[in-house]
């Protein structure tokens, strides 16, 4: 997850490189949550058929050979087909590891989704920032560069470490699976947290897309200073996961989602009126409450999708939300080239007041 957020950081290196406008550039991100989104579902078939480790560790030796077609690319077209590849590959990686926390830690499948995502926000705080250092200071190459070793790594430790026991029986392929699958996911609990989850997924796309451009370009902040706030929106994702993990396995998903709802929408609105590094601090860190949503509802959604059906069914929520979700940059880099950058954050700031509207309506586990 760190990796995909080193795009965002790159992206004026890369408007420059291939001669990019905004709503280009916001299509180039589109692109990477649009490959992202749609092999989900491949990738939680997988998870039900061959094991999770399997699966992991083919998506990280896929990333790191898909991020040295982004390097080497040439063409604006071969980097949009490179970056496609390379959402693809990360995909893969996404439903094999909720569902083995599932298998390994039902008890308490809130904490341990909060601690794991923490993990993947410590990543999004300092590989982007670091990517962004080595982009200003040598060429933007090896901001993508310096994460293939990375994914080698990471890949040959999950080898050794995730169990190799696949704890789910084997799906029979056929219309009658499909029918099952399709009964489960149209329950309206499931449902009701899918769309929770699509339009979390379309505020943190468009905001993560486009917040070091707009610090940059509205708000006058240096490119240093810019990944700067981007990493600490992050970091402090590690301590706000678990946290709203926790809070689901105490109180359950309506009340911890409507308090992470409230904060982040009002900080979004606050957004375009703030001006000066410090209050931007301070905005940006009442943002970062935005991240205990996915936290909060995966593990509804884990937790109400039988065992049996877990990878697939999980699959169809995540393709069908991060498909909703992967919309929204292209819309908000059309907004900036017309000048509407503070409009389209107040158009966040609604969904997020839909996202606490819906929440309200959600049966409470």
């Amino acid at each position: 997850m760190g990796a995909r957020m080193v795009y965002p950081v790159l992206l004026p290196s890369l408007r420059e490189a291939y001669d990019l406008d905004l709503t280009t550039a916001g299509l180039l991100v589109t692109v990477l949550f649009l490959a992202y989104a749609i092999c989900q579902l491949p990738g939680g078939m997988l998870a039900d058929r061959v094991g999770e480790r399997r699966t992991l560790v083919a998506s990280t030796f896929l990333a790191a050979g898909m991020l040295v077609l982004v390097i080497t690319a040439r063409s604006a077209i071969v980097l949009f087909g490179a970056t496609a590849l390379f959402g693809a590959a990360i995909a893969l990686y996404a439903v094999s590891r909720y569902t083995v926390l599932s298998s390994l830690y039902s008890d308490q499948l809130g904490t341990a989704n909060g601690v794991t995502a923490a993990s993947a926000d410590a990543g999004q705080s300092v590989l982007p920032p670091l990517a962004g250092i080595l982009g200003a200071s040598v060429a933007w190459q090896l901001g993508f560069g310096y994460l293939v070793p990375v994914f080698l790594g990471v890949g040959i430790a999950v080898l050794v470490v995730v169990p190799s026991a696949d704890n789910r029986p084997e799906q029979e392929s056929g219309g009658d699976s499909w029918s099952t699958v399709l009964e489960v996911v149209r329950r309206p609990a499931v449902v009701q947290g899918t769309a929770i989850y699509a339009l979390g997924l379309c505020i943190w796309q468009a905001f993560t897309g486009f917040y070091p451009t707009y610090l940059i370009e509205i708000k006058g902040l240096s490119s240093t200073l810019a990944s700067g706030l981007f990493g600490l929106f992050f970091v402090l994702g590690i301590a706000i996961k678990p946290v709203a993990g926790g809070a689901y396995d105490r109180v359950g998903a309506r009340r911890s989602l409507l308090v992470v709802g409230l904060v982040s929408g009002a900080a979004l609105a606050a957004l375009p009126s703030v001006e000066g590094f410090w209050p931007l601090v301070i905005v940006t860190a009442l943002i970062s409450a935005l991240l205990g949503v996915s936290t909060i509802v995966e593990a509804f959604l884990l937790t109400i999708i039988p065992d049996r059906l877990q990878g697939t069914g999980f699959g169809v929520v995540r393709t069908t939300a991060f498909l909703i979700g992967a919309l929204s940059p292209v819309a908000f880099g059309a907004a900036g080239d017309r000048g509407l950058f503070d409009e389209a954050f107040l158009a966040l700031a609604a969904v997020a007041g839909i996202v606490v509207l819906v929440t309200l309506c959600l049966a409470d586990d």
